[in-house]
């Protein structure tokens, strides 16, 4: 491994290739990238091919649905490609195809909406999570190794087996020397909700998310983001992570992630 420096993610090595730096290390397997940052850098590639086209007329990242064909090796360049499957004035559909090498490695789906003035009946009947400061600061406990793993601020307060209420945040740049927005910096963060609070250790079961789904109600503020998390394991190796997503100003949407679990030994 190279010397952690600077602090980011990813480097921008072309128009559309970005090159992984040892920041991104995985929990599972050090020499493969942990997919966290990954999700992040393919919501700042449809973010920044939608500003392009649409210059003063953008429209908001409402859903991205993520399907992950395989692992990613921290070395060598991924390539991202963005395709506008449903143009449209209010509403676009937008697929970005991430690839390493000549692998498919992540394929992202992403429903763009334009914004209107509903402030008058916005509301919500979820529950916001006690701030940052009231929950109990947490190391992982050498749970996760990985660079990636040890870059997170965590706190975390313990509900029972597999359920948790959470916030993470990090000082590592998604792009080094890049301005990358709030939405994309927050999905950098969502996929650490699978390991959070798992139902049990790697040592008992191995666990990998094959997908995940976000829908968000509007743009995050703030470093911080907040997880209200639970976690089942089926009886046939199958298995579900869900989490309300929060921010400073509350609840702030939901991910999904589908498990395939596996006994350890």
């Amino acid at each position: 491994m190279t010397p952690l420096d600077p602090a980011c993610f990813f480097r921008r090595v072309g128009e559309s290739e970005f090159q992984a730096t040892p920041h991104v290390e995985g929990a599972w397997n050090a020499a493969e990238q942990h997919i966290a940052p990954t999700l992040g850098l393919l919501g700042h590639a449809i973010e920044t091919d939608m500003q392009r086209r649409r210059g003063d007329d953008p429209l908001v990242l409402a859903r991205l649905s993520y399907d992950i064909l395989g692992v990613i090796p921290i070395a060598g360049p991924v390539r991202i490609d963005v395709e506008v499957v449903r143009p449209g004035r209010t509403i676009e559909l937008v697929e970005a195809r991430l690839r390493h090498g000549d692998r498919p490695a992540v394929l992202a789906r992403a429903w763009l909406l334009k914004t209107f003035d509903t402030g008058g009946i916005a509301g919500t009947a979820l529950s916001s999570l006690p701030p940052p400061e009231a929950l109990p600061v947490y190391g992982f406990g050498g749970m996760w190794p990985g660079a990636c793993v040890a870059s997170l601020d965590a706190r975390r307060e313990m509900l029972g087996q597999g359920r948790a209420r959470s916030w993470l945040r990090t000082d590592v740049a998604l792009i080094g020397g890049e301005a990358v927005g709030a939405t994309a910096r927050a999905l950098g963060l969502v996929d650490f909700a699978n390991g959070i609070v798992p139902r049990l250790g790697p040592d008992a079961a191995r666990f990998p998310n094959l997908d995940l789904t976000v829908h968000l109600l509007r743009s995050p503020v703030g470093d911080w983001l907040g997880f209200d998390t639970s976690v089942s394991f089926g009886e046939s190796g199958v298995g579900l992570t869900h989490s309300i997503l929060h921010d400073a100003r509350g609840p702030l949407g939901s991910l999904a992630q589908i498990l395939t679990v596996r006994p350890a030994g």
